[in-house]
């Protein structure tokens, strides 16, 4: 693989179209940021979980604040790692003219990385599977093929950012989002079908990166970019070098802002958030900063700038460093992994306090049991009402509040469960609440 083909401007949908060459307040990719900023799928983000439960008394993070740092960091990395090829290489500008652009390209992947995931987080994706995999869905097993089935088993949020930026759905532009064909490619972060995901010891195969009704349209990113055939998987490909960048940034993220949350929210003190992340910052002696510091917030936001300002800078390095590995796809960990090791053990330290304290917080957990049921309960509703042939009147009004733009004029059973799957995850916490307490009688919408 190589930059100058990695890197392109083509746009979704109007591939036979000249990028234009004259003077305008962005480039190609900084319009790509903004169209996703402008967005109804990333403005729904605000009310999808991200870790805690929202809303509460104490502010914390959502899907899309979690998003924006994401950006924001992505950018920096980005940002830095031009700076480092183009200290190696004064002339690189000539020979890849789109290089410089690369925090403008990851700071757009990482605005949409988590556009596709569903109410409720993890709980959410856990329970769409389990609705086909032990409850009701498994009834259209033999209706489906072995891929399609395996889509179905392993929902997968980042297959459906994918879908929701490409997909012509009904009544919307048929372009979707119309983003760079670099963009798109920099936020699958696992370039294979479903069936040939979930490969231990596979960074590229850890889960999957697209649906089956979006395999040809992952086909045709892939051909434009050069990406190379994953040599363990004919199907499948090796990741585009971006996503890692996307990757590292988003890992800086949850893994230190969930300590502030958590620390906001009391469930871990001072001292232990200052034990986590002062090792992070870089060597720098912060104790006389800290101590005039009285709030302990305020501590903690200062250790928490300085922990990613390390974590970026080591990333970035390790990445141009190792320019050849990334580009022929034989670099086979999370950036994250590849650090100086006394900062990987750090944060094997943090992740562990993470899953103990934070993850397992019973209000944590008590959101995600209630974030599984509702979106089963969910599914029981409106999947079968909409892939009935006779349906009851009951069936009629149920599938009367789908949107019509979550329809779909296929007549197999894959696609209809498809449209269905396409609405219900794209639903925020709050209106999932409201709609399964609605249609299951707990509360009476309101006639005024």
């Amino acid at each position: 693989m190589n930059w100058k083909q990695l890197l392109s401007a083509k746009r979704w949908g109007y591939e036979y179209r000249e990028v234009s060459d004259h003077l305008d307040a962005r480039s190609e990719f900084q319009r790509d940021y903004d169209r996703l900023i402008f967005s109804s799928p990333f403005r729904r983000l605000q009310n999808k979980t991200q870790v805690f439960p929202l809303p509460g008394a104490v502010f914390v993070h959502n899907r899309l604040t979690h998003s924006l740092e994401v950006a924001s960091v992505g950018r920096s990395l980005g940002r830095l790692f031009y700076n480092l090829m183009k200290k190696e290489n004064p002339d690189i500008d000539e020979d890849c003219p789109f290089l410089q652009e690369v925090g403008n390209i990851i700071s757009s992947a990482c605005l949409s990385h988590d556009l596709g995931n569903p109410a409720f987080g993890h709980s959410g994706e856990a329970a769409i599977s389990s609705y086909f995999t032990e409850g009701e869905g498994r009834k259209y097993q033999e209706q489906v093929t072995s891929k399609q089935w395996a889509d179905l088993t392993n929902f997968e949020g980042n297959a459906n950012a994918l879908r929701i930026l490409t997909h012509p759905f009904n009544g919307k532009d048929e372009k979707g989002y119309a983003l760079t064909y670099s963009t798109l490619a920099s936020i699958v972060k696992y370039p294979c079908a479903a069936i040939d995901g979930h490969i231990k010891g596979n960074h590229h195969r850890k889960k999957y990166g697209f649906f089956q009704c979006e395999s040809e349209a992952f086909e045709r990113i892939a051909h434009e970019l050069g990406l190379q055939r994953d040599p363990t998987n004919p199907n499948g490909y090796l990741r585009h070098p971006l996503v890692y960048l996307v990757e590292a940034a988003d890992d800086i993220c949850y893994n230190i802002i969930d300590l502030e949350d958590a620390h906001h929210l009391k469930i871990l003190s001072y001292q232990q958030v200052e034990e986590l992340l002062l090792p992070l910052c870089g060597g720098e002696d912060l104790r006389a900063r800290l101590d005039s510091l009285q709030d302990t917030g305020s501590r903690v936001e200062l250790l928490r700038a300085k922990a990613i300002n390390t974590l970026i800078h080591g990333c970035a390095d390790v990445f141009a460093r190792h320019q050849d590995q990334f580009l022929s796809g034989t670099f086979q960990s999370a950036l994250m992994d590849a650090l100086d090791a006394p900062i990987v053990e750090q944060m094997k330290k943090i992740s562990a306090i993470s899953v103990a304290q934070i993850y397992n917080a019973p209000t944590v957990v008590q959101i995600e049991i209630a974030g599984y049921k509702v979106m089963n309960a969910l599914l029981e509703e409106f999947v079968p009402a909409y892939l009935k042939t006779n349906k009851t009147v009951f069936d009629n009004k149920l599938v009367a509040m789908m949107p019509a733009q979550f329809h779909t004029h296929q007549q197999d059973t894959y696609s209809k469960i498809r449209a269905v799957l396409d609405f219900v995850s794209g639903m925020t916490d709050v209106y999932a609440v409201e709609l399964y307490r609605k249609i299951k009688g707990i509360s009476i919408p309101s006639l005024d």
